[in-house]
Parts: C-alpha cells; structure tokens; sequence
C-alpha cells in the first residue's frame, strides 16, 4: 500500500538538527496550535520543529548505520507531547505492517518513543507504533518489561512512496512526572526495520553498555507544562449467562448483571491515588490452553485489570527469576488476589529520588471461604545511575491465618557494563489456627555483566524450606543454588546470518529436604537471520530431585521461526528430554511439539493456527502414560484499528473438549470499551440412563453469553 505525500524537503530545511553535546538536553518546540494527528506532515508545527537523526543499530550488532535514514520531530505544549517520525524506505512494499488490534505488533516494522518521564534512570515508557497507526506500550523497570498496561495516547501512520510516516500525541495525564519548572525528561528514540532484524536508536547505545537503556537516554526539557490534579472515573457493567448440562438437559446457572468502578486521583502530576469496587478481569476471551498436566508448580497468568497495573512496574523485585535455578519470580503477583471487592492503592513519587507503591484489597475467594485483608507496601530509593534500594512489605490475613512477608531488594551498578542485582525476604506463616508459625527466608544475588560482544551473569540462590509468599509467585522451596551463565557474541560478515550466540550454562541446587544435589548444564547456539527469522539448538545434561529422588532431566531442543514473508510466519519447537512423572513419581522420558502459524492473506484479516503436544512414556515398561495434544484456531478481521470480530476454536484431545468463542470488541481508548461475546463448551459425552458415558460425537456441555461495557472519563 502507498499513498503519495509531497516531499518533505522544505520541512526539512528549515528544521532544527539537534547535535550537540552528549550531555546537551534536547529542547522541543513549544507550540500554541497542535499537529493534527493524521500521519500527513503537512502542520506548521513540523516545519519549526527542532529534529534528531543520526540513528545507530544495536540489533545485530552495535554502531551499524541504517541504509534507511529516520528524521524524529519534537514540539508539546500546555496539555500534550508530540513526536513524528519520518522513517525512509526506498521500497515500501517490504515494510512489513498491518492493521491490527491494539499490542500485536512486535512482528511489524515499528518506532518505539522510549521515555523516562521523571530522567532519574529507574524506569521508561514504551510508546511502539507501527506503520499504519496501531499501539502498543509498555512500562519498564528492575530488568523487566511489563507488557500488560495500557495507556491513553493517539497515533496515526501512513506509508507513503519513500517510506512512512508516525505521528504520536502523549497527553501528560497520561504520565507521571516531576513537580518542577522546567520538567526534564529523557528519551531514546527507537526503530525497527523487520526484513532484515534490525533495530537502531537516537542516541546511538555504547556497546561498552550493551542494552542498558535507562542509563543512555537523552535529555529532553519542557517549560511550563500543566502540573493535573487528574480525576479519572471508570464505571463499568457487565452482563452475563451461562449455562451447563445438568441431568441430561442444559439448564441456566448464572443471569446475572454486575457493576464495577475504578477511581484514580492525582495527588500531584507525580502521585496517584486509585480506589475500586468489584474490577473485573478485562478479559474477553479465554485464555489459549496450556499443558496443565504434570506439572511442578503452578502457571503464571499476567495481570490484566486497569486498577492493578497503574505504578505496577515498583513492585518488580531486582534479581528475581534471573537465574535458572531461582524459584522467586515475583514478589508481589496481583492475580493471587482473586476476586477483591474493594481496593485502594497508592503510588508515585515523594521527592525526586524516593517511590512509594501501596495495595490494600478486600479478597472475596473465588473458591469461597472468608475474606481476606491483602495490604502491600513498596519503597524505592534512587543512587546513582540506574542503581536503587528498595523495600516491600506483603501481607495476606484471614482472620488468625495468614502470610507475611518483609525484605529488601536493590541494584548496584558496579561498572558502566556491570550490576549487581540482589533481593532478601524473610516469611512468617501460620497455616491454620492452633498450629504453629512457620519462618523462612529468601536470598538471591547476581552479577551481570553485558557488552557487544559478551554477556555473563553469576547466581546465587537460597530459599529455605517454610519460606512462603502468597502474595508473589513462587513455584520451589527448600533449595541452595549457584549459577553461571556465559554467552559470547558473533558477528559472521554474511547477510544471511546476522548474529550468532553462543551460551554455556551451570547451575547447581542443592535440596534441602532431601540434601541431594542437582545439575542443569547446557549449551545453546542461537543464529539471528534477517527477516526476525532465528534458529536454536540446545543440549542439555541435568538432573532433578523431587521427593526425595534423583531424576534425570537431559535433553535436546531444536526450535526456529520467524517471517518468511509478509503473509506467513512460522515458528516451532521440538523437545525430547528425560523427565519425571511427578505425581508418582518415576522415571520418564517427554516428547513436546509446539508449532504456531500466522497466515495474513490481506491487511486486515489474521488466522492463528496453533498446536501443541506431549506424550510421556514411563522407563519400567515404555508404557505411554499420557498424551497431550492441544489445537487452537483463531481467526481475526480487524475492521477498523477500533473494531475486531474474532472466532476461536481449541481442541484437546485429553480433556476431550471443543471450546468456541465468538468476539465482538469495540475500544477506542484503554478503557473506553463494548464487548460482545458467545462461547461454548463441547465434550465427547453423552447422556445415557442417568449417566454421562464417554462418546464419539460432541455434546454442549456449557454455553455462556456476556456483554461488556465500560466509559473513561478524564478531567
């Protein structure tokens, strides 16, 4: 697709390029008449705008210059932030993008606005949009990014015959930032071209540095800009029906309509207060189905309603998950509070280098039960660089049984290519009246060291047997571990591979409980190609203790995929392994298969195909225990960047289920939402003399109906 535009060669003579001092901040443009936002560079504005270049890659490699130039545009006024970007293309019939619903672009060609709001290099915005307009944002902070929150932001983009064309508009009630005149933010402007997996960044990032960005982001200052006392009121209804096959016959359960409310204040321009009765999920489809069989410890589900993501990236714990063998992969995970039917929550700055976050929720049990008190505390103080201190507090209380957690966490950045990254938790739990109170504690610390050329880390792990957190997520106790893990870099001088890794892997754990050790060892080629094409191959030799008994875990895994042209990608993987059948337990050995199809015959119009399977055979006998094979459809017509109309289809054979969804969603902000939804539960069953008996054929075993919607109003 092209759409002629007039060359922007008069814009481009008479705009301001920005390159001075690397510690010079940038200055946008302060403007009384705003861009329209229409992805046409045709404002007054753009033609007085000061603009950067001079963009450099870091994927691949470092310090490449891109074939293609790319412009960035800066101008804000009272209310508003606004960027726009040129990004040439020489052949814009490869630039890989499509209209689509909201956060499923990754695969695209896109511009990324990353932003420190506050410039104290603890955390950064993601503002991604590609080609044609469509978002998707992010917030990152302590090593993580959360792709889960939405924000209210506008775009708009436009190919056109020398490339394309994005514009953003950034309404500062959207951020968080500082209570100062000038305000100083920071920036790292960002571009990926697909076709050939590249990504470059104004400023360019030092290899010497590797992807630490928060540490390499360029200033930017803002002169009397409005400082909100902000008011957002979120109500939302929901309807729903739902019925199930009962006696032979399918007979209604539940008709019911309920209604939430979700309250956000703002203290000042960097302190928010939210409050919520009864919030809902936001879910609007179910979850594509995951292998849930013999498993070790739960499945982590993200969190998706608006009253917990606001200020979600303070609660990230420094050091955790980073190791292979570490069992402490949150410290606060918002979905363990189930059902709350009242939440207040606090969260922003106090002062330039202090964060505070705090929950309390009142929990109704889905499972029922009494309620539960859910209060959580957050303090974070920033040193130097991106280096920080931090402490939490997490509590779940029902009555005389409860969970208490308390600890600290922190990022010492040792050299501009180091950190050390550390968190320590002491648990205190009593598990039913009468009994007695069970102590433990968690401590984690890890050196991380990343350049262009070379990556490592070292680990050190110990989670003692009665430390628990039901607030967080946790899938092993009892445990002493060290870890090390080494990834040197290559740079092969071919346009067919562009990157190549290579990792070697140790991680030894002792078990507590039994005081038998355990070994994960592996190694991991992994080839970057163009066109966000990779190849991996590792192989593994490991063991595993599990009640008592060591087990062997070796294996071998091939997977591979990425963008073979603008209509397919194509991803798969393929694991044998040794492995453990856990609820015996014995020896085993796991075959898992997974494969996922995207097929794109026309810009708006997305099919999924997905399968996955496992099979395990026991050692003893070779006697097949399971098989697990999981197909998944989905079909996507996305009308306009506002409206989709989607059907899902999944099979699994185990469970011997047909699940059908139909979707009808309308958002034309985060926030301001109708949902529409039919879906039905088929089982291979039926009902013979008083009894449901296994079939061939397919009976409707539930059916449900719901309808969503919800209005964002700001002042």
């Amino acid at each position: 697709m092209r759409i002629l535009t007039p060359t922007l060669t008069f814009i481009f003579s008479l705009s301001v390029t920005l390159a001075g001092p690397d510690n010079e901040p940038l200055r946008p443009l302060r403007v009384e008449t705003p861009p329209r936002i229409d992805g046409v560079l045709d404002d007054a504005v753009w033609k007085l705008a000061p603009r950067v270049s001079g963009f450099r890659t870091f994927i691949p490699d470092f310090g490449k210059e891109m074939p293609e130039s790319t412009h960035v545009f800066m101008a804000y006024d009272r209310e508003n932030l606004y960027f726009a970007y040129y990004c040439y293309d020489p052949d814009p019939s490869t630039i890989k993008a499509e209209v689509t619903n909201r956060d499923n672009i990754r695969r695209h060609d896109w511009i990324c606005i990353n932003l420190d709001s506050f410039n104290d290099q603890q955390a950064l915005y993601g503002f991604y949009v590609n080609p044609f307009g469509i978002q998707e944002d992010s917030r990152f902070a302590a090593g993580g990014e959360d792709m889960s929150v939405d924000f209210v932001w506008y775009s708009a983009g436009r190919i056109v015959e020398d490339g394309y064309i994005v514009e953003v508009q950034i309404p500062l009630k959207s951020i968080r930032y500082a209570d100062t005149n000038p305000v100083e933010m920071s920036v790292v402007f960002e571009r990926r071209v697909s076709r050939r997996s590249e990504q470059a960044t104004y400023p360019p990032l030092d290899p010497k540095m590797g992807f630490a960005f928060l540490v390499q982001m360029k200033p930017m200052l803002f002169y009397d800009i409005e400082h909100y006392t902000l008011l957002e009121i979120l109500p939302g209804a929901t309807y729903r029906q739902d019925f199930r096959h009962e006696q032979g016959s399918l007979t209604r359960y539940v008709n019911k309509g309920e209604g939430s409310l979700t309250m956000k204040y703002g203290i000042t321009s960097d302190l928010i207060l939210d409050a919520t009765y009864n919030p809902d999920f936001s879910q609007v489809e179910s979850d594509a189905g995951q292998v849930d069989v013999n498993l070790r410890s739960g499945i982590f589900f993200p969190e998706k309603r608006p009253f917990f993501l606001e200020g979600s990236e303070i609660f990230n714990i420094a050091g955790a998950g980073v190791t292979p063998a570490d069992p402490l992969i949150a410290g606060v995970h918002t979905r363990t509070i189930e059902n709350p039917l009242v939440g207040v929550k606090l969260s922003g700055k106090v002062g330039r280098k202090s964060t505070i976050a705090s929950i309390y929720a009142l929990d109704e049990p889905l499972a029922g039960g009494d309620r539960l008190h859910v209060p959580v505390l957050r303090f974070k103080q920033a040193l130097t660089e991106d280096s920080y201190l931090g402490a939490l507090l997490t509590a779940r209380e029902d009555g005389g049984v409860y969970n208490r957690v308390a600890g600290t966490d922190g990022t010492i950045r040792t050299s501009e290519s180091s950190t050390l990254d550390y968190n320590a938790f002491v648990s205190d739990t009593k598990v039913a009246a009468g009994t007695k109170n069970l102590t433990g504690h968690s401590i984690a610390a890890v050196y991380q060291y990343g350049t262009r050329d070379l990556n490592y880390a070292i680990g050190f792990n110990r989670v003692s047997r009665d430390f628990n957190t039901m607030t967080g997520f946790l899938f092993r106790t009892g445990i002493l571990a060290v870890s090390g893990t080494v990834t040197p870099k290559f740079y092969p001088n071919s346009e067919f591979v562009r990157r190549i890794d290579l990792t070697f892997v140790s991680s030894q754990t002792r078990d507590e409980f039994s005081r038998l050790w355990e070994t994960l060892n592996y190694v991991q080629l992994q080839a970057t190609l163009p066109a966000g094409v990779s190849f991996r191959v590792r192989g593994r030799h490991s063991t595993e203790v599990f009640a008592g008994q060591r087990f062997r875990t070796d294996g071998l895994l091939v997977s591979g995929g990425g963008q073979f042209s603008r209509q397919v990608n194509f991803t798969a993987s393929y694991e044998h392994a040794n492995a453990i059948y856990f609820p015996a337990p014995y020896q085993g050995v796991q075959d898992l298969f997974s494969a996922t199809l995207l097929y794109q015959p026309w810009n708006q119009f997305e099919a999924r195909l997905s399968l996955t399977h496992v099979s395990f055979r026991r050692d003893s006998d070779d006697l097949k225990v399971f098989e697990y094979p999981i197909g998944r459809a989905r079909l996507t017509y996305q009308v306009n960047k506002f409206l989709f109309l989607r059907g899902i289809a999944e099979y699994n054979k185990l469970r011997r289920t047909l699940i059908t969804d139909y979707l009808v969603s309308f958002t034309y902000i985060p926030g301001t939402v109708l949902h529409a939804g039919y879906g039905s539960l088929f089982q291979r069953t039926a009902w013979q003399t008083n009894a449901y008996v296994d079939a061939d054929g397919f009976l409707e075993f539930r059916r449900g109906f719901f309808f969503k919607v919800s209005y964002l109003w700001r002042s």
